[in-house]
């Protein structure tokens, strides 16, 4: 159905190979024609004829060569080094009888030149032996390359991908339903062209994948090219890019070359942004990026209906790209690949598991919901951890101790084993713990408490208070945003109820509340003061959401003030709820204090308790 190219030859001598041995050998020719006998060369003086005789007269020539145009001598200095001298012939009847006399001797003082054939082999031979091991290196390397499917050197450095045996399917890409979803239709189409061609339906030339990072963009369309069975070209998109203007360009066109060879095959440029930017006026233009660019809008222009080439690539900023990139008759379609959701963390968990050795009654569903947030590459090495952490504890299998264990490393750091807390600082992160559990666990609309401990870890955290939402949440009410910043209040508040006296540890809470309290303001419309209107815009959603403000000095002001407000009045519930419960946070900080370490369901037994804990 595809129109293919079956005109594969097989690759003989690289032409930048002869072009690489023609540069050596003009360069050998001039270094033996102008540098080489400016530097063999002896260095001669010219004096006069009458200084000729003065030296000859003072003893200090020891060699005399004569010829039809000039007198050749030698000169001994006192450190008996030789300096090379010349003058004028002179037809001097009584020269010979005053070089006998000074006892000078007559013959070729001026070194000659080596032999002919020792000379050429040395001038020409060894270099050129040496450029031709040279190429002949570069050019096996560059026969692997061709015979192994990658592309021509100095053309594009792209690689292909055949899937094989151990190719890559859909059912190796978890948490991703949607996107797959979205991909069957190119898969079908590559594999059945002609179900698309009888009623002259037309496969999206290119497919752009967007999300954050880790998220399976690049598994993902090499796993569209393994259902499909097809060939997989993949670049990224920093390779386009030389200080030489036109060699991106000229990579680009190779690049479709080759695939168009290939059809049908699916060719892959990762993070496209770097070649795929907006194009403007101003001074921070780039010449090689912004020809690349038009090569590659020109080259999909001239795709065929029947080629059999789909172009997908990958992004996390796809509010950078060209409008002309992403418009219909290029980038079709933008599929996102988000980050998963509960069921989706589940699946990747178990997809990732059947790599290892992993015990009976593993309870995903726990690990699932303790990453909320987590990316398919987070769980990944979530689960790599796990197995490394069994080897050290010698466990034979990946157990579900060492699968959370190794959620909190990834959270938090490991554990500060030789860290040691003096008792008073141990008991203030007690304390500080236990206020964010209590005030959570009096409040509505909050996530349960699945563990508290106050073990130092790596990040520089002295403890922490781990909560695990039950349901997977894609909305916060007001009043669930606002709990939770009472929430994040709760540390800082247990130290002044309890010891009067304020720490550097909340840094972190100080953080969190203060951004979740612009939020409220500037984007969620939660204020009271502006409403509806947004105030702050987000860029790079997908690479941490940096945002800036859209609006007059005045109403920053006023926003601060609004900020101040909320992050107070959330202290100040934080405050009321643990002085109203002082029995039960000196209760539940002894017990942490003793164990260091709680689950959530030994903190609520003993919060729901009316005997009081006795160590």
């Amino acid at each position: 159905m595809f129109k293919k190219n079956n005109r594969d030859k097989k690759p003989g001598t690289p032409r930048p190979i002869l072009y690489f041995y023609g540069i050596a050998f003009l360069a050998v020719l001039l270094l033996n024609w102008l540098v080489f006998p400016y530097l063999t060369k002896p260095k001669v003086v010219e004096v006069g004829y009458s200084d000729f005789l003065d030296k000859i007269e003072s003893n200090e020539v020891t060699a005399v060569e004569m010829d039809l145009n000039e007198i050749s001598f030698v000169v001994k200095d006192p450190k008996g080094e030789d300096t090379y001298y010349k003058t004028g012939y002179v037809d001097d009847p009584e020269l010979v009888s005053l070089l006998r006399a000074h006892n000078v001797d007559f013959g070729a003082v001026i070194p000659s030149q080596p032999n002919y054939l020792l000379n050429l082999l040395l001038s020409y031979g060894i270099p050129i032996l040496i450029f031709w091991l040279i190429g002949r290196r570069m050019s096996k390397m560059l026969g692997d390359r061709m015979g192994s499917g990658g592309l021509s050197f100095g053309k594009n450095t792209g690689k292909i991908y055949v899937p094989t045996g151990d190719k890559k399917t859909f059912k190796d890409v978890a948490g991703q339903e949607e996107a797959k979803e979205a991909l069957t239709e190119v898969v079908d189409y590559l594999s059945r062209p002609e179900r698309y061609s009888e009623i002259g339906a037309k496969c999206p030339r290119g497919v752009l994948l967007v999300g954050p990072p880790g998220t399976g963009k690049t598994l993902m369309a090499k796993a569209a090219a393994g259902e499909a069975d097809v060939p997989f070209f993949t670049i990224a998109g920093s390779e386009f890019v030389e200080m030489f203007v036109g060699r991106g360009a000229a990579r680009v066109r190779d690049l479709f070359g080759e695939a168009k060879k290939k059809a049908p095959c699916i060719v892959f440029i990762d993070e496209i942004d770097t070649i795929g930017k907006k194009r403007d006026s101003g001074l921070n233009t780039n010449d090689e990026r912004e020809q690349t660019l038009n090569q590659l809008l020109a080259e999909m222009d001239g795709f065929e209906g029947d080629s059999g080439v789909i172009l997908l690539a990958a992004t996390n900023r796809p509010e950078v790209l060209d409008p002309a990139l992403l418009r219909p008759g290029r980038f079709d379609r933008q599929i996102p690949v988000e980050l998963p959701d509960l069921q989706g963390r589940i699946a990747i968990f178990q997809v990732h598991a059947e790599n290892y050795k992993m015990s009976r009654g593993i309870n995903y569903d726990i690990l699932g919901r303790a990453t909320a947030g987590a990316s398919g590459a987070e769980i990944a090495n979530v689960v790599n951890e796990a197995s490394l952490r069994a080897v050290r504890m010698g466990h034979p299998r990946v157990t579900q101790e060492d699968l959370e264990e190794s959620i909190e490393v990834v959270i938090a750091g490991h554990q500060k084993k030789n860290a040691i807390l003096s008792p008073e600082e141990k008991k203030v992160v007690a304390y500080h713990e236990i206020g964010h559990a209590l005030v959570a666990a009096k409040q509505t609309d909050t996530a349960p408490i699945h563990k508290i401990t106050i073990i130092p870890r790596t990040s520089g955290a002295l403890g922490y208070t781990m909560q695990v939402e039950e349901n997977e949440k894609s909305l916060m009410t007001k009043t669930e945003t606002f709990n939770r910043m009472v929430t994040i209040c709760g540390g800082r508040a247990a130290e002044e109820v309890i010891f009067e006296e304020i720490t550097t540890g909340a840094a972190n809470d100080i953080e969190q509340v203060t951004k979740i309290a612009r939020a409220m303001v500037t984007r969620f419309g939660m204020s009271g003061e502006f409403g509806m209107m947004a105030l702050e815009t987000q860029n790079n959603i997908y690479l941490g959401g940096d945002s800036s403000l859209a609006c007059s000095p005045k109403t920053s002001e006023l926003i601060d003030i609004e900020v101040k407000e909320l992050i107070q009045s959330a202290y100040q519930r934080a405050v009321q709820i643990l002085t109203d419960n002082k029995a039960k946070l000196h209760e539940l900080a002894e017990f942490l204090y003793n164990e260091e370490t709680i689950t959530g369901e030994q903190f609520m037994g003993l919060l729901n308790s009316e005997n009081k804990y006795t160590a």
